[in-house]
């Protein structure tokens, strides 16, 4: 149930007050004074706070501020005898919902609490996703009971508490930089900086300045110094992705990074020192590589000391339905809906897919399907085309009517966001115009 903290010392107002908001369902704890308010408050799971601005032992814009600072989550409306513009002022910077007046308001309470409480509630699902965010980069939050995930969960763990360069080895959405992270996590550098950059993501020119960054005036527009990524990760963990397709004369100076532990930056005279441990990731053959001239024999053997090969999704078919079922509870959450079952037909054709983006084609699919689902149960009609469809009901759609198909994938992107055309053009990535001509040729409402 969600809960309501009353402070204030008249007890006559505070006790009608009380009456009115538990006639609303709320449940309402009390208080007559700020000490006490806050004590409940550490004690309770409170949603909101209604408090008088006068308090016997403090001001409530003052209290105001120590609710957002010990429980940021809560919302609290300021009640006051007289309106006073800078009282309300500083309410609100000090981080207020709303700043009433009694008598000339009374009728805004109601309807401003179950505003204070919607967001409350929000910031508490955001908060837990959150949470759960940053929990996925633990070792035990890596799904999977196939023998080749435990076996590279097991070497991983292994390598995590010392120093020693890892090497990640696997196709594109096979979660390296997770297992980066989680290696990461479990370092002694735990509490450091991680740092990740995406080489392939960048020209020579701008990789170099990302990575070593530069002094000022060492080319056109430098106007002052830069910290590269390499001096952000100092003492913590430089994760490089697709490493493989760094060119060959910054691949020299990453291999100095390695053997001496500095390196100078564009445009300077001197070195930068850094301690920084270095975790690399490709999808590429190095070997390949080096027996083409496009990389470094002696970097390779600097990065290859510890490497771990991540499994590709085909190989564990068996860690599918439990993947796909963590992806349906994420996503339901965050589309504020019950978490659907999956069809057997829906597992079927996970199960019987090639998957070429690995897990994080899965996790797309997933989120796709859950948005078209609107709670209902997935089949593989949520699917994308280059799916099955082993229990389509005949009649409802067919597999090769592309327009049908479209007219199905509007109407439930404009279900799920009740209808909303300017986040229903977004999610499908249209212009608004051309959504109300399709909803007008199809005839949807």
């Amino acid at each position: 149930m969600k809960t309501v903290l009353i402070i204030d010392d008249e007890e006559k107002l505070r006790g009608l007050l009380v009456r009115i908001i538990r006639s609303e369902g709320f449940d309402v704890l009390e208080a007559g004074d700020g000490k006490t308010g806050l004590k409940k408050l550490e004690q309770n799971d409170v949603d909101a706070v209604l408090c008088d601005v006068k308090l016997p032992d403090m001001s409530g814009v003052a209290l105001t501020a120590l609710v957002k600072e010990r429980c940021p989550q809560v919302e609290v409306i300021l009640l006051t005898a007289y309106g006073n513009i800078p009282d309300g002022v500083q309410a609100i910077k000090n981080g207020a919902f709303d700043y009433i007046t009694k008598g000339d308001d009374n009728d805004r309470i109601i309807p401003l609490l179950h505003r204070a409480m919607e967001k409350a509630q929000l910031q508490k699902r955001i908060a837990h996703l959150e949470n759960q965010v940053g929990k996925k980069y633990d070792f035990g939050n890596i799904l999977g009971n196939s023998p080749l995930i435990i076996n590279a969960v097991e070497l991983a763990r292994k390598v995590a508490p010392n120093d020693t360069t890892v090497l990640l080895l696997g196709e594109t959405g096979t979660g390296k930089e997770v297992f980066a992270q989680a290696i990461h996590n479990a370092s002694r550098r735990a509490t450091k900086p991680f740092v990740a950059l995406n080489c392939s993501s960048f020209s020579k020119e701008l990789l170099e300045s990302e990575l070593f960054g530069y002094k000022a005036g060492a080319f056109t527009n430098a106007a002052r110094d830069k910290r590269g990524l390499i001096e952000e990760a100092d003492t913590g963990t430089l994760f490089l992705d697709e490493v493989g397709e760094m060119p060959l004369d910054l691949q020299s100076k990453l291999l100095r990074v390695l053997e001496t532990s500095e390196f100078i930056k564009l445009g300077d005279t001197k070195t930068t020192k850094v301690n920084v441990r270095i975790i690399t990731a490709t999808n590429r053959s190095l070997q390949a590589d080096i027996d083409e001239g496009r990389f470094r024999e002696d970097l390779f053997y600097r990065l290859n000391v510890f490497t771990i090969t991540l499994p590709a999704l085909r190989d564990r078919k068996k860690d599918i339905a439990p993947l796909a079922r963590f992806f349906v509870t994420v996503f339901a959450a965050k589309s504020k809906v019950k978490a659907p079952e999956m069809s057997a037909g829906f597992l079927r054709s996970l199960e019987g897919h090639r998957w070429k983006g690995n897990i994080r084609e899965l996790k797309n699919i997933i989120e796709r399907g859950v948005i078209l689902s609107n709670g209902e149960e997935l089949t593989t009609e949520h699917l994308p085309l280059e799916f099955g469809v082993q229990d389509q009901q005949p009649g409802i759609l067919s597999a090769f009517d592309l327009a049908s198909i479209e007219k199905l994938h509007i109407q439930r992107v404009l279900n799920h966001t009740k209808h909303n055309k300017a986040e229903t053009a977004r999610l499908l990535n249209i212009g608004l115009a051309t959504l109300y001509r399709k909803i007008d040729e199809y005839g949807l409402h």
